[in-house]
């Protein structure tokens, strides 16, 4: 739990939006110079498991990735890339993948096509950029879409199973999974689902290939519309604008996360590190992990 001492220089608030506010989500601000490493991770994690996105601003935090990578190890174990244990979020002068462009980024969830599948990200914001213009990371909570989702369309997410392919350099995979999936480690519902990008977009660099079995051909469209409608709405659809500084702590087996485009050459960078579950979750939905 967190010390007592500290409760009077943390203020925490629920996550703001832009029409009303989304119903998961807290952001603790510190109201004077305090250190982000003085907060439990403890009581961090039992805050993320409660919210799924937890927000820290305004603490003092890291100024290296060594630092930070440190710290995030306090919170678990970390899952280690060829890469190491962060990622550099940058835009590439060439990229070959939207994920080092400008562009945006569909909602997802991370570990889909790896043999294991991270519980949780911590993010660090160390250039905002030009936050006037884009940049925002999205997340929509898949409990919640669940909960305002209409019987009807219940039934035709509960029939519908993804099929998903990519190829980049650090791997080269296929996915299957329902859309209606169980949280691997406290038993609730979740979403697991791979949003496509805008029809039409041939700037889009190098896409999820994707079909969609147990339900009608005629089906499908209903099923993509009714999707983006849910994760989309006011209540589950959260885009948090970077202050540089800025760290977040996210649950990755509840939400989907995304990313808008941001100005070209901005400057934005974040920093992302993945921790394990205990144990470690294979995944479920690829096949060299079944």
């Amino acid at each position: 739990m967190m010390d007592l001492n500290l409760h009077h220089l943390i203020t925490m608030t629920p996550l703001p939006g832009a029409h009303g506010s989304p119903e998961f989500g807290v952001m603790l601000t510190a109201r004077r110079e305090l250190h982000i490493g003085q907060l439990s991770p403890a009581w961090l994690r039992m805050l993320v498991y409660s919210h799924q996105l937890v927000i820290l601003r305004g603490f003092e935090g890291f100024n290296s990735s060594e630092s930070f990578s440190r710290y995030c190890a306090s919170f678990g174990e970390i899952m280690m890339w060829p890469f190491g244990a962060v990622l550099e979020l940058v835009e590439a002068p060439m990229p070959d993948d939207h994920i080092f462009s400008n562009s945006y980024v569909p909602l997802h969830w991370d570990g889909m096509y790896l043999d294991t599948v991270p519980e949780f990200q911590i993010f660090h914001c160390v250039n905002a950029g030009d936050f006037a213009h884009g940049g925002c990371t999205t997340f929509a909570s898949t409990p919640q879409a669940l909960r305002i989702a209409s019987p009807e369309t219940l039934d035709l997410w509960s029939r519908a199973q993804g099929s998903y392919s990519r190829t980049v350099k650090l791997y080269s995979n296929q996915a299957q999974a329902p859309i209606i999936n169980i949280h691997p480690r406290r038993e609730f519902p979740v979403l697991r689902y791979c949003e496509q990008p805008l029809a039409g977009d041939s700037s889009f660099i190098n896409a999820s290939q994707y079909e969609f079995s147990g339900i009608e051909a005629s089906e499908q469209s209903t099923l993509l519309d009714s999707l983006h409608a849910a994760l989309h709405d006011p209540s589950v659809y959260y885009a948090h604008q970077w202050q540089t500084g800025d760290v977040l702590l996210t649950d990755n087996f509840s939400l989907l996360h995304g990313r808008e485009a941001f100005t070209h050459g901005g400057g934005r960078h974040l920093r992302r590190v993945h921790i394990h579950s205990t144990p470690p979750l294979r995944n479920p939905h690829i096949p060299s992990a079944a």
